[in-house]
C-alpha cells in the first residue's frame, strides 16, 4: 500500500518516480557494500554518489528498504536527483562498519575510498558517464577525503552543509589536491555548530586548485529540531526542490 500511495503522489504531482534497486557489492575481502541504486529513463547525464550525514547508515534491509537515514536532505531527495536525469547511488556502511562509518576516522580511510573505487566501476559498467560525489552534513567528509584519493576516477564534488569544525573538518583536509570541479552548498542560517556558515571560507580558501569553484547559498524554508539534523536549517526543509535543481544546473554545466 505504502509504494501505491507514493506513486500516486508522484503521478498527483507530475514527476515519475525513477526506478529504484538494492544493489549489494563486494568490495574488500570479506567484506560487503549495499546502495540504492535509480535510473533515469534513457541514458543518464551523470552518475552520483550520494553520502549521507551523522553515522552514515541506511540498515538496507534484504528487501531494499531503509531502516535508517530516510529524512536526510540527500536520501528524501533522491528521487529528484533521478528526475534531473542523473544515475544515482545512495550509499550504506558497509559490512564491517555496519553502526557508525564516522568513527575511528572510517570516512577519510583508504578502506572506504576501496569501497567506493568498486561503486564506481559499478556505475561505470551501466553507464559510461562521468560519476560525482554527492556529500551533506558528515558525509561532505567521505566525499571530500574520497575525492583526493580517488581524483582520477571522478568528475567533481558537490558538499552540502560541510563540516567545518572539528572532528571530520573538510578544511583541514590536504584540499590544495584537489583540481576538481567542487561546489558548495551553504544554508545561510544553519545553527549547527559543525557547520556553521562563519566557518565556511576556510574551505574555499583551502581549494586553491579547484577549478572551477563555487559557493551556493540558500534562505528560506522551515527551521525544526534539533539544528544539526535533517528537518532543521542545516538539511534545507522546505526548499529541496529549489537546492536540488540549482545543484544539478552547476553540475551539468560543469561536465567535463
Amino acid at each position: 500500500m505504502k509504494s501505491v500511495l507514493i506513486c500516486l503522489l508522484a503521478l498527483c504531482c507530475g514527476r515519475a518516480l525513477a526506478d529504484e534497486q538494492m544493489l549489494t557489492l563486494s568490495t574488500r575481502p570479506g567484506v560487503t557494500q549495499r546502495l540504492l541504486l535509480l535510473e533515469p529513463p534513457g541514458q543518464p547525464l551523470a552518475s552520483l554518489i550520494l553520502f549521507t550525514g551523522g553515522e552514515g547508515t541506511l540498515k538496507l534491509s534484504d528487501g531494499g528498504q531503509l531502516r535508517a537515514g530516510a529524512g536526510n536532505f540527500l536520501v528524501r531527495t533522491r528521487q529528484r536527483g533521478a528526475g534531473q536525469g542523473f544515475q544515482v547511488a545512495v550509499v550504506d556502511a558497509p559490512s564491517d562498519h555496519p553502526d557508525n562509518i564516522s568513527r575511528n576516522d572510517f570516512r577519510s580511510s583508504a578502506e572506504h575510498a576501496a569501497d567506493m573505487a568498486v561503486v564506481i566501476d559499478e556505475l561505470r559498467r551501466r553507464a559510461d558517464v562521468p560519476v560525482w560525489l554527492v556529500g551533506t552534513s558528515r558525509g561532505t567528509t567521505s566525499a571530500a577525503a574520497i575525492g583526493i584519493r580517488l581524483q582520477t576516477r571522478v568528475a567533481g564534488l558537490v558538499l552540502t552543509s560541510t563540516i567545518n569544525h572539528d572532528r571530520g573538518n573538510v578544511a583541514a583536509m590536504d584540499l590544495s589536491q584537489l583540481t576538481l570541479p567542487v561546489l558548495l552548498v551553504q544554508h545561510r542560517h544553519d545553527q549547527c555548530k559543525e557547520s556553521l556558515p562563519a566557518n565556511v571560507q576556510p574551505v574555499l580558501d583551502g581549494l586553491l586548485k579547484a577549478r572551477p569553484r563555487a559557493l551556493l547559498e540558500f534562505d528560506g524554508g522551515q527551521d525544526r529540531g534539533d539544528p544539526c539534523q535533517a528537518w532543521a536549517a542545516h538539511g534545507y526543509n522546505g526548499i529541496e526542490d529549489e537546492v536540488i535543481s540549482q545543484v544539478a544546473a552547476w553540475i551539468k554545466q560543469h561536465q567535463p
